[in-house]
């Protein structure tokens, strides 16, 4: 295959948000490093690290002007030196934290892309690196959740609100669920056993009523804003986990002394990206179940809303407003 010189791709010019993004045609194309990939992206994962990063909010992110996007689907066509179990021709799906993946070629790191399941496309494999991983992350080694349990996962329409319900009625778990109103049917069909509005009323106290006043044991929390303060006045005292793992609604307040008097729980941040480089042995780990749960029928291939690539300011925006349902992707 004839790789050219440039390329279309996104180019995010301020830190100033989404609305700043802009379609280049001149991007040039990279070249595969020592230990990398160069991929022809046939889909690329919105999510909310690309917000992040477009916010200036990401530590350590890039500079603009720079390339968006951190996770895309597509054929290999190149490997740098060093990389020898994947080869040009294979189906790919990858995350690199630099940016780069809202464009027609990307490098990834070889380490971090794994081969698109048979009989999947290459858009329903998005997901697979970033938001199945997280879920199950944090229901799991970080949350410890065992069958029996109760688990309140906020934001349970989105990518890895889905992924974490499914997942976690299949554990044995009795799930209550938020999502704004027009969401809750789609909640509902992933299997979750109560669904509350994340928009009106007063979260802690409806799973509080419906836990008999004990709260719940582990809660999943992406929402941020007043549900990091839902999730931590429903969660057991004591033995209660609270794993944070997004800030979507901004960022929330939460003092040494709230720990201490109001909300006497476990909390626990995630970033699958740190989790990734500082603990890869667990992420090995979480990858193995993950492929189990999928051999098993339990996650099935995602079908993803698509996007032209030029539309990646408005569908960045669309997810901003958490006006989204499942997956996003970009198409080059």
């Amino acid at each position: 295959m004839s790789i050219p010189s440039t390329m279309r791709a996104l180019e995010q010019t301020s830190l100033n948000g989404p609305q700043d993004l802009r379609l280049i045609t001149d991007a040039p194309v990279p070249a595969p490093g020592p230990g990398e990939v160069l991929i022809r992206v046939t889909a690329a994962g919105v999510n909310f690290v690309d917000l992040s990063q477009a916010h200036g909010l990401f530590p350590g992110g890039p500079r603009p002007p720079y390339l968006a996007g951190v996770e895309a689907a597509g054929e290999v066509v190149g490997v740098g030196a060093g990389v020898t179990a994947l080869r040009p021709g294979a189906h790919v799906v990858g995350v690199g934290m630099t940016g780069g993946a809202f464009a027609e070629y990307v490098a990834l790191p070889a380490a971090g892309a794994i081969p698109v399941p048979a009989g999947w496309t290459d858009e329903q494999a998005l997901g697979l690196v970033v938001n199945w991983p997280t879920a199950l992350a944090a229901l799991r080694p970080l949350g410890g959740l065992t069958a029996g349990q109760t688990v309140l996962i906020h934001a349970a329409a989105g990518g890895t609100g889905q992924a974490a319900a499914r997942m976690a009625k299949h554990y044995g778990a009795t799930v209550i669920a938020t999502a704004s109103t027009e969401k809750h049917e789609v909640v509902r069909a992933l299997g979750a056993d109560h669904v509350l509005d994340s928009r009106g009323g007063d979260v802690a106290a409806e799973v509080l009523a419906l836990t008999g006043g004990a709260g719940v044991d582990l809660v999943l929390e992406s929402a941020g804003g007043d549900l990091l303060e839902a999730g931590l006045a429903a969660a057991k005292r004591v033995t209660g986990r609270v794993v944070v793992y997004g800030l979507a609604g901004g960022e929330a307040a939460i003092t040494n002394r709230d720990l201490v008097y109001r909300h006497q729980v476990h909390l626990i941040g995630l970033n699958i990206g740190t989790l990734i480089r500082a603990t890869p042995h667990l992420f090995g780990e979480v990858m193995t179940e993950l492929f189990g749960l999928l051999a098993a029928g339990v996650l099935v291939p995602g079908e993803p809303t698509v996007h032209a690539l030029a539309e990646g300011p408005k569908a960045l925006a669309e997810l901003q407003a958490r006006a989204t349902v499942g997956k996003l992707a970009l198409a080059p």
